[in-house]
């Protein structure tokens, strides 16, 4: 299963959202985490989808969290 099949199946099945930019489209939250972020600190999470191998690895040297958040 390519990643287009894989990312279809999950959309379909309800599992989750299609991609988007959180930096151009924004995050995809919902009316009431829109008010907590504004009154709170809601944790919602997300999937960075890399291009390539170099680009992950890039982003986990900049980024803590996405190497000791990975399950082993």
């Amino acid at each position: 299963m390519n990643y287009e099949e894989w990312i279809s199946e999950g959309i379909k099945q309800g599992w989750c959202g299609p991609a988007v930019c959180a930096i151009h489209d924004g995050m995809p939250t919902t009316a009431g985490e829109d008010a907590e972020l504004e009154m709170g600190d809601p944790c919602i999470h997300i999937v960075r989808l890399y291009a390539d191998r170099a680009t992950k690895k890039a982003v986990e040297a900049n980024h803590a969290p996405s190497v000791w958040r990975q399950k082993k």
